[in-house]
């Protein structure tokens, strides 16, 4: 109920008229069934925009600290990301994948529309990263198709660490839907988990016109943050006592500028971080230079 009141009478006209988002591949979305929507993540303004325009219900999966919050703040916060169709994951301990992938597949089995971001994370920089194989595990374990989608400036509207978004256009690319029946029976092969995400990857790819890296965006962040500090730490050796020097300031900002970026609700929930590579595992027997490449090494 709350969802359908924030998409049609309070959120939804009034984000439409303001920022115009277009929509290329409509034609794509089923009027009915489950169906996977895997997206690029460039801001926290995707998990609105993206459903806001699909006519169906879609269902996002998000971290449920957003969810446990205490006083009204807390109750409001729930109550928002509630209304907007996220549903509260738990990230701790072991079982955090399974719980995750669970989740997500309840929705499925519903016949309903389930948002993921295979890269796990917001780019760091813009670029796209290397997909998580959870998504191909939920299509095969459901048997349902996945819709590649592209945000296109969203990024610009709402950088990371903006709480509002910035009036302009955005748009939303969709795909044809990537039917992965002929895998079936096969969602605890790694090898075609990784063929199915790498294709998908290679679809977004082109979708959106994103430089690929293959390296997960969560490493990526990683070593952003470990290089910010230590240029931190470098300059305050260097700042004489009592002067704040403006080198420092800004290391310092940048930091705190990557760790900001761990804070969407919809982040690194660990869909598929179950599958991921262990050291000196897939990784290295599964490099690519573009996504796709390992795809036809699986299927072959």
């Amino acid at each position: 109920m709350i969802y359908w009141v924030l998409k049609t009478v309070v959120l939804g006209p009034l984000l439409k008229l303001l920022f115009r988002p277009w929509v290329e591949g409509e034609e794509h979305i089923p009027e009915e069934g489950a169906a996977i929507f895997a997206s690029n993540h460039l801001s926290f303004s995707d998990s609105i925009f993206l459903p806001l325009m699909v006519p169906r219900r879609m269902t996002f999966l998000a971290k449920s600290d957003y969810f446990t919050g205490r006083g009204v703040k807390g109750r409001a916060t729930a109550a928002f990301f509630r209304g907007v169709g996220q549903l509260p994951v738990d990230r701790s301990g072991g079982k955090a994948g399974e719980a995750a992938l669970s989740s997500g597949l309840r929705v499925l089995r519903r016949g309903e529309l389930l948002g993921i971001y295979p890269e796990g994370t917001r780019s760091p920089d813009g670029r796209l990263y290397r997909g998580r194989t959870g998504v191909a595990r939920m299509a095969l374990e459901a048997g349902v198709p996945v819709l590649p989608v592209a945000m296109i400036g969203t990024d610009k509207a709402q950088p990371t660490g903006k709480k509002l978004p910035r009036i302009m256009r955005i748009g939303i690319r969709i795909g044809r839907p990537l039917s992965f029946a002929r895998y079936e029976g096969m969602e605890d092969d790694r090898f075609v988990l990784r063929s199915i995400t790498d294709e998908i990857m290679y679809e977004l790819m082109l979708l959106s016109g994103q430089e690929y890296v293959d390296e997960y965006a969560t490493s990526m962040k990683d070593r952003i943050v470990r290089a910010a500090k230590v240029r931190a730490r470098e300059l305050q050796e260097a700042a004489r006592p009592g002067s704040a020097a403006k080198e420092l300031e800004e290391a310092l900002d940048a930091a705190e500028g990557v760790e900001e970026q761990r804070e969407s609700p919809l982040d690194n929930v660990p869909i598929g971080d179950d599958w991921a590579p262990a050291e000196g595992g897939e990784d290295d027997a599964d490099q690519m230079r573009a996504p796709g490449e390992a795809g036809e090494r699986a299927a072959s």
